[in-house]
Order: structure tokens, then C-alpha cells, then sequence
């Protein structure tokens, strides 16, 4: 039996969710498809094979490196499992324990790992070899200094790195190319350019900073000297923002949403408005990475732990 495919249309809103799942022999064998007319994704289901007996704990992190490999940060057993972008297990970072990390992003040839527990920053190779730490492990910074709970990291365009340090400080702290602290900015609070949990930070191509403001359901958008700009509200918890080459704003919402905006922050497409185990659907969704043929990945932590990949199809 095939159900039609349903059309979901918000006039305010200016987007579409639509899906399509077809029934056979009582198994339920799902082909969805998810976006607008602007913007359209399918899931490829079952995406990602671990080797046999392995499983992911939260996946806390995701990002690929320039030959689209797959990184995925997890609190299992194997902290950093790498996939190529068809799915197919190619090595972990062996000998390497994170059990606290929750932030990643690579940069050419380098991997930014947040610890939230260590209160640290730290940079690896892409095999795993540790080059640098920021922060001193096991202890958190104090009166709003680096670092208390850091959350994630950026690098913007023009190499300056970007820490988000949400879970106690509410700050964003910025480094030079050669990782010296140039500012910070950021305290608790409702306000604008206030916040409540930094949770992910993301720089665009013409230097704007964007923060994911968990607890206040918003996006906050600063300058690169840390002066507020505007917000976008709307949000349920959004954990992560990932901007690709067109300007398209990408938020993963911890509880079960996934939203894209285009850069003056209007809504293109929405789904998983109820917490769902059914491929292309979430339960918590917590991060986001985009490929270079713009395919998807987005990684669940908490109930979901799991790594699902979208290929754009529109």
C-alpha cells in the first residue's frame, strides 16, 4: 500500500514539510523527503556502519574535512568515528577518550574539540595526535575568563577562532589566528546580546557572528567585536548553527526540530515537530555539518544518539 504524499503549507511562514512512506507487506520500508520548494532533502536511511558491536553514545558533535569525510563525536566507547561520505567506516581516533567533549570543527587539517567537563579547548589532528589546549583541564575559569563549561568552536574566514563557553560563563571568546585571546563577550540574561547557555557559534562569510542562545530559544547575531546586531526567535532550544557558500542558515533544535533560514532569517523549511525514531525524523537533535555537495548531516544526542545524513535534492 502507498499513502500519497502529504503537503503541509504555513502561508505566515512561507514553507513546506512533505513526506512520503510506503507500506509493504506489513514492514514499513520509509522514503522521506523533507524542505520547500527553495530547498529539498531526502533521507538516506541507515547511513553510517559501524563495525559489528560497536554502537554511538550522544553524538555531540559533526563536521567532515576537505575530502568530505565524516567526523563524528560521540560519548560512547570510540569518541571519534570517522565515515567517508557514503557512509562506510574508515578508522577512529584510537587511544583517545572523550567523554565530555560536546563540540567540534575541523579546519583543514586540524580538529577543534570543546570539553564541557575539562573546561577546555583543545586542537588535534585529523588522526587524533593533540597539538594544543586551551584552558587548564579539570579547572574552570572564573568571573567570566576561559573557560567554564566551553560548548563549541568556529573559525571565521579570516582565521580568528570562536568559543562559545555556555554551560556556566554565557560568553564568547575570541582568538587570534595563532589562538591568543583578544576578547570576550556575553553575560546571563534575557536582554539583547545577553544569553542563557551559548550553546554553538558560527561565523559567515561576510564576518557576522552567529550564536545559538539555548535556554532563551533564539539566535543571537553579533559583529565581530562582539556588538549585538539582531536576533531571530522562534526556536525550541536550538543547539547548533552551520551556514553554508549561499548564505542558508541551518539550527538544530534539541527538541526534535530542524529549521533553515536564508540570511535575513527567513524560514525556508521546518520538520520534526514531534519526536520521532522513523528515519529523517528526530529525537534531540544537537548538531549539524554540510558537505561539499550539500548534503546533511545531523547528529542526536540523549534519547536519539545517532547520525543521520540528508542528500539535497532541491
Amino acid at each position: 500500500m502507498v499513502l500519497p504524499c502529504l503537503l503541509l503549507i504555513d502561508c505566515v511562514l512561507n514553507y513546506a514539510m512533505f513526506y512520503q512512506i510506503t507500506l509493504t507487506h506489513g514492514l514499513s520500508v520509509i522514503d522521506l523527503r523533507f524542505g520547500s520548494d527553495e530547498m529539498g532533502f531526502e533521507v538516506v536511511e541507515g547511513w553510517g556502519n559501524l563495525p559489528s558491536g560497536w554502537k554511538f553514545g550522544h553524538v555531540i558533535g559533526v563536521d567532515v574535512d576537505d575530502e568530505d569525510n565524516v567526523y563524528v563525536l560521540n560519548r560512547g566507547e570510540h569518541s571519534m568515528v570517522i565515515f567517508d561520505r557514503e557512509g562506510n567506516y574508515q578508522r577512529e581516533w584510537e587511544g583517545v577518550q572523550l567523554p565530555s567533549g560536546h563540540g567540534l570543527h575541523i579546519e583543514g587539517d586540524e580538529a577543534y574539540v570543546a570539553d564541557y567537563k575539562e573546561h577546555t579547548v583543545s586542537k588535534y589532528t585529523l588522526d587524533g595526535r593533540l597539538l594544543r589546549t586551551w584552558g587548564t583541564p579539570g579547572v574552570p575559569g572564573a568571573d567570566g575568563d576561559p573557560f567554564n563549561r566551553p560548548t563549541d568552536v568556529d573559525v571565521a574566514p579570516t582565521g580568528e577562532i570562536y568559543i562559545s563557553d555556555g554551560y556556566a560563563n554565557a560568553r564568547v571568546h575570541k582568538y587570534s589566528p595563532d589562538g591568543e585571546l583578544l576578547f570576550s563577550w556575553g553575560d546571563h540574561g534575557t536582554g539583547p546580546g545577553e544569553l542563557d547557555i551559548s550553546h554553538d557559534v558560527c561565523i559567515a562569510e561576510d564576518g557576522r557572528v552567529f550564536v545559538a542562545d539555548r535556554q532563551n530559544h533564539r539566535i543571537q547575531i553579533f559583529t565581530p567585536y562582539g556588538e549585538y546586531i539582531t536576533e531571530w526567535g522562534g526556536f525550541k532550544q536550538p543547539c547548533s548553527v552551520t551556514i553554508d557558500k549561499e548564505g542558508y542558515v541551518y539550527v538544530s533544535e534539541l527538541q526534535q526540530r530542524f529549521s533553515i533560514l536564508n540570511k535575513d532569517g527567513k524560514l525556508v523549511a521546518r520538520w520534526g515537530e514531534e519526536k520521532s525514531q522513523v528515519p529523517g525524523l528526530f529525537i534531540n537533535p544537537h548538531c549539524a555539518c554540510l558537505d561539499s555537495k550539500g548534503d546533511l548531516y545531523v547528529g542526536e544526542t540523549l534519547e536519539g544518539s545517532r547520525i543521520q545524513k540528508f542528500k539535497r535534492v532541491r
